[in-house]
């Protein structure tokens, strides 16, 4: 029995019982016939408490996939998470799988607002969609990032129509992707993370930014 570890339960005020984290584990015990578990229950929680408790309980587990986080977040009031929603639907995207209208870079998303603030992704995502429209490709999360990254570091003085038609010159979004990875490949293997492909990616945003301008004129 200790092997299994405990179940979480919220018993609610008519009586019945919810099982916020540890369903697998109850339904093994049914499957095998063993009629107890050990449980950790709460009493009168509300629905936005139990997701609270729920996130609590599987934030620092990789059970729980980031976009069941979210999902979780949302139902719980989380700030993060509803801030990154209410921008998500300003642009009527969805999170968590990668199409014209979703973005499936959720851990890149909920990290650019966390970051750097709700207005950052907001800019960053209509600077992607000026330069590229409404693709998949626009929404990878290596670009993001890198957008994100560089209008961070230097968006008081940016035009964000002016960088996307010079992002667009560069190339579509799969190039600026490939080419991302292909820097980041070639710093060697400890520089081929996240980190270092957004890294090259913001990098490269500054050169699009800077091209043809005097020296006075460049940033970065």
């Amino acid at each position: 029995m200790d092997a299994l570890g405990s179940i979480v339960v919220s018993e609610r005020a008519d009586g019945t019982r919810y099982v916020v984290d540890g369903m697998h584990r109850k339904e093994a015990c049914r499957l095998r016939g063993l009629r107890t578990i050990k449980a950790e229950i709460h009493y009168g929680l509300t629905q936005q408490q139990e997701a609270t408790l729920f996130l609590i309980k599987n934030r620092e587990s990789a059970k729980v996939s980031t976009l069941d986080q979210y999902r979780v977040g949302l139902t719980a009031g989380d700030e993060l998470c509803v801030s990154v929603d209410r921008v998500l639907k300003a642009h009527n995207l969805g999170l968590g799988s990668s199409s014209t209208n979703s973005v499936g870079a959720v851990s890149a998303v909920l990290r650019i607002t966390k970051q750097y603030g709700w207005e950052v992704l907001d800019r960053t995502l209509n600077v992607v969609e000026a330069a590229w429209g409404r693709d998949k490709e626009s929404w990878d999360g290596v670009i993001l990032g890198g957008v994100a990254m560089f209008l961070s570091r230097h968006g008081a003085e940016i035009d964000d129509g002016d960088l996307a038609k010079r992002m667009l010159k560069r190339g579509l979004a799969a190039r600026w992707r490939s080419e991302a990875l292909t820097r980041a490949s070639n710093g060697g293997y400890n520089n081929s993370g996240t980190g270092s492909r957004e890294s090259q990616c913001y990098q490269m945003v500054v050169e699009c930014w800077n091209k043809g301008r005097t020296a006075s004129k460049r940033i970065g």
